[in-house]
């Protein structure tokens, strides 16, 4: 891995064609949310196909949660789309066939001369693409399990959100006050904050 690729520094912004074709950069998909990006070995791999299991009823609570999710191989648009199908899963899947997050991040496994694929990563992000967590998955067992993710995940959201602790003099006396900028959705409208917990991509904010 990459030597500035750590927990506090800001994962690099990639543009990637999705499993529809259309090229989404990562700070597009994040917006103001935390977002967890599983980069995998793709559609043969059974350890990749296992995590994304746990992850399809996992991505419901991410909805909830105003967490978007994404996964990132080196299948081709067809192969994305058989394995994104295969598993049920409702968010996106970038594909990189030419390689270039492996090259970039410098996570080539090696040790597989057939397949090239890139070492399994889960990155937790803060907004800003700000790394807060990096599992490494090339064993199975150091992928996160949803039990890990939400502790990571419920410590971002005590950072990040002003009205995580809702229940105080101050966070009411604001609210008397008509003063909303602390309370979700933080001055952006319902309108888009629905269209992201939908996962419609192409209805986001630009």
């Amino acid at each position: 891995m990459r030597s500035d690729i750590i927990a506090g520094n800001t994962f690099p912004d990639y543009e990637l064609p999705d499993h529809t074709g259309v090229r989404r950069k990562l700070s597009f998909l994040q917006g103001r949310d935390p977002m967890i990006i599983m980069i995998g070995r793709g559609v043969w791999c059974p350890k990749d196909r296992m995590q994304l299991l746990d992850l399809v009823p996992f991505s419901k609570q991410c909805a909830v949660g105003f967490t978007r999710l994404v996964t990132i191989t080196t299948d081709n648009l067809m192969l994305s789309n058989d394995l994104r199908l295969g598993v049920g899963a409702d968010w996106p899947f970038l594909h990189d066939e030419r390689r270039v997050i492996m090259k970039d991040l410098e996570i080539q496994e090696f040790t597989d001369e057939y397949n090239n694929p890139m070492i399994p990563h889960t990155f937790v992000l803060e907004p800003g693409l700000k790394i807060y967590k990096i599992y490494n998955g090339y064993w199975f067992w150091g992928r996160p399990s949803t039990a890990e993710l939400h502790q990571d995940l419920r410590a971002i959201t005590q950072k990040i959100r002003p009205d995580y602790k809702i229940d105080t003099a101050e966070m009411r006396a604001k609210w008397d006050a008509k003063e909303r900028s602390d309370f979700y959705p933080y001055g952006q409208s319902w309108k888009q904050v629905f269209a992201r917990m939908a996962g419609e991509v192409d209805q986001f904010d630009k």
